[in-house]
């Protein structure tokens, strides 16, 4: 990641100086009349993320000045695919907290997936890395973005269940983790629910179980929705609905980068990441609609969609988080349209009945501009997955409140955790944006990191 990032100040580096859009006016009477009467023969115009190349006079150098506003996020982030190739600092001194936000910001707005590219695209700017910065929190926060993104960019071809497997065990050796991939037999005998839904692919279904920290610290469970690829099963998406499928394991990706974040900065917890990994197909033995699948707690559950698989397999694993009984227990998933309809693409929904952790993530999630929206576990709507042959139907009878009856099945699974919280998230720009390239993202790890860190760092 260092490549998008200097640590020294060349003597050809250019500066950046960073103009509040409120001080604009302010500074712009400040400029000398040559500098105005660029600004205005180039038609530059002050807002959100706007900037100028400002010719230097007689032996200066040029510099860059941005209008910035809002989070600070996103102050740089438009800059490493606007700027020419070279070196550049920030011109002024930012407040610590500041300075590494916008740091991020600008490692967000570097990324780039090149896996399938023949050439790669040409050299990037890079900025110096102030001297008042976290660098380590820097490049921890950009790394577990990138490798969320990666993730769920690669297509189904080359991550299916057992690469998504390999990649959890690459972030295990690195951190010095423990972790057991169950599968075959033993994954039908102990994780019948995965298994039903992934036995039609030609990649074994898995249950990915990665532990990391102190036996005795607070438990931290995190719990993704693996699907790494979803035709909807004998339900079968049309086209248009299949095109992205390769993002529906942005669940277990999400919780795989939050891994990373939470090892890297050692805090003082036991951490538990639960993946079940599948591929939703089709074949012979495909689930069909109308089947009753047995599950890890014994709870029966009548298929009436097949192309609501997540949740079928996210209860085994949420069982076995449960188990256990856990401080924190979350599960990210890619899981209904219901919710983007809803809140849109930006907006994963929040389900949680803890007031407290509500609050405290939805704070960070405004901190760190990574927001989420809490949707209520609306009890009432249990009526709508009740089953007259199961314990509970996987899609229920109505077309109302998708996403919240999605988490109501969810909720079934879990009893004894402390606190239970699920996101239901998209996963993916669909447009590009400063700092959001189109493609795979990481949704809710800033915000949950930081809710993580504030709660047991100090501890």
């Amino acid at each position: 990641m260092l490549e998008m990032f200097a640590r020294r100040k060349t003597t050809t580096a250019v500066p950046i100086e960073i103009v509040p859009l409120t001080d604009y006016g302010p500074w712009r009477r400040a400029q000398s009349k040559t500098v105005r009467g660029w600004l205005d023969q180039v038609g530059f115009s002050a807002k959100a993320g706007s900037h100028a190349v400002i010719p230097g006079a007689g032996r200066a150098k040029s510099r860059i000045v941005v209008c910035v506003d809002g989070a600070p996020i996103w102050w740089l982030a438009a800059l490493p695919r606007i700027l020419a190739a070279g070196t550049y600092y920030l011109d002024g001194e930012l407040a610590q907290d500041t300075a590494v936000r916008a740091l991020i910001g600008w490692g967000l707005g570097a990324y780039r997936f090149e896996r399938y590219l023949a050439r790669p695209r040409a050299r990037q700017p890079k900025l110096v890395l102030p001297s008042n910065a976290d660098e380590k929190e820097v490049m921890r926060q950009v790394e577990s973005a990138a490798s969320v993104r990666d993730l769920i960019n690669t297509p189904a071809g080359d991550l299916g269940p057992p690469e998504l497997a390999g990649a959890a065990k690459g972030l295990a050796k690195r951190y010095r983790a423990k972790i057991k991939v169950v599968s075959g037999s033993e994954l039908e005998r102990s994780f019948p629910a995965v298994h039903a839904v992934g036995r039609a692919a030609a990649k074994q279904p898995l249950l990915i179980d990665m532990t990391w920290g102190d036996s005795g610290a607070p438990k931290v469970t995190l719990v993704g929705k693996g699907v790494c690829f979803d035709t909807g099963g004998l339900n079968l998406k049309p086209s248009a609905g299949m095109r992205l499928m390769k993002k529906d394991m942005g669940g277990a990706a999400t919780v795989l980068g939050l891994a990373q974040l939470v090892m890297d900065a050692c805090l003082p917890v036991r951490l538990r990441v639960l993946i079940p990994a599948v591929e939703n197909n089709v074949s012979g033995n495909a689930y069909r609609p109308g089947d009753i699948v047995r599950t890890r707690k014994n709870l029966n559950v009548e298929i009436g969609n097949t192309d609501a698989e997540g949740r079928v397999i996210l209860a085994d694993a949420l069982a076995l988080a449960d188990e256990e009984k856990p401080d924190i227990l979350i599960d990210c998933a890619t899981l209904t349209g219901a919710a983007r309809v809803a809140l849109g693409p930006d907006l994963p929904a929040l389900f949680c009945d803890d007031e407290g952790f509500s609050a405290d993530l939805a704070k960070a999630g405004a901190s760190e501009a990574d927001p989420v929206w809490r949707l209520p576990l609306w009890r009432a709507y249990d009526r709508y997955i009740e089953s007259p042959i199961a314990d509970v139907n996987n899609a229920g009878s109505s077309g109302f409140a998708g996403a919240i009856t999605a988490a109501l099945f969810l909720d079934r699974f879990v009893d004894n955790a402390r606190i239970w919280a699920h996101l239901d998230l998209f996963g993916w720009n669909e447009d590009q944006r400063p700092g959001r390239p189109r493609g795979g993202e990481a949704m809710t790890i800033r915000a949950l990191y930081r809710t993580l860190r504030d709660r047991y760092a100090a501890s």
